[in-house]
């Protein structure tokens, strides 16, 4: 191997950022387990409402398997919050429907959620401190140095808040003319199949984002390395 084939510093610190990077994602978004715990319960109701039109069935059913999933991580130890969050998605559409009688409301609860949640992307970001710093600052190990020193993160932060809002926004935008025009089998595939493909995007776009900011400020070894001093100096 010749010089000029030998990676050097810049590019394995390059790679070993990027490598943080997307497995600080994976962690935050919940991976390919969580996009199935997201997808399955919906996929579930609407199927078995394009069957046989029992509300009550579908419901249940989307129910039960989001309290399974539950069950599987906590006998496994595994991370509870995506599978708890779908928990709660799940009822509360389902009390929705059943309140209202209208299968069309059990998907109402996570439409509002999406949309809420691209108003707080939206928002957060004009404001200064983006909602995707506020969520990734704990998984970095940098909480919120971004905000005052570290100027490059900052401004990834807010073009990945921007690009979550506007993607969620152009996700509401499709959803909720269909929920008064379309069937509840129409809104139900419709939904199902904008469940991840702009999550990926999102993530896509977070990821780029991040692997050219600069790196994290490890905030946490700042303090130990702090308290190892004070200590040293005090013997």
């Amino acid at each position: 191997m010749t010089s000029l084939d030998k990676p050097t510093t810049e590019d394995t610190s390059a790679d070993d950022a990027r490598a943080v990077t997307e497995a600080a994602l994976f962690e935050a978004f919940g991976g390919v387990r969580g996009m199935v715990e997201t997808v399955l319960p919906g996929l579930l109701f609407v199927s078995i409402y394009t069957v046989n039109k029992d509300l009550h069935m579908s419901a249940i059913a989307a129910l039960a398997v989001s309290l399974v999933m539950v069950v599987v991580r906590l006998a496994r130890r595994d991370t509870v919050k995506h599978a708890f969050s779908g928990v709660f998605g799940v009822a509360f559409g389902v009390v929705f429907a059943m309140m209202t009688g209208n299968a069309k409301d059990f998907y109402l609860p996570g439409m509002l959620y999406t949309l809420g949640l691209a108003l707080a992307y939206i928002v957060t970001a004009m404001a200064g401190v983006p909602l995707i710093g506020l969520m990734l600052g704990p998984v970095f190990k940098e909480n919120l140095s971004w905000r005052t020193r570290n100027p490059g993160r900052k401004k990834a932060y807010t073009k990945a808040s921007w690009a979550w809002g506007l993607i969620l926004l152009g996700k509401s935008a499709i959803l909720f003319p269909l929920y008064w025009w379309a069937d509840t089998t129409q809104l139900g595939w419709v939904l199902i199949a904008l469940k991840i493909p702009p999550f990926l995007l999102a993530v896509y776009l977070t990821w780029v984002f991040l692997a050219k900011a600069p790196p994290p400020i490890d905030v946490f070894a700042e303090m130990e390395a702090e308290e190892e001093r004070k200590a040293a100096a005090s013997e």
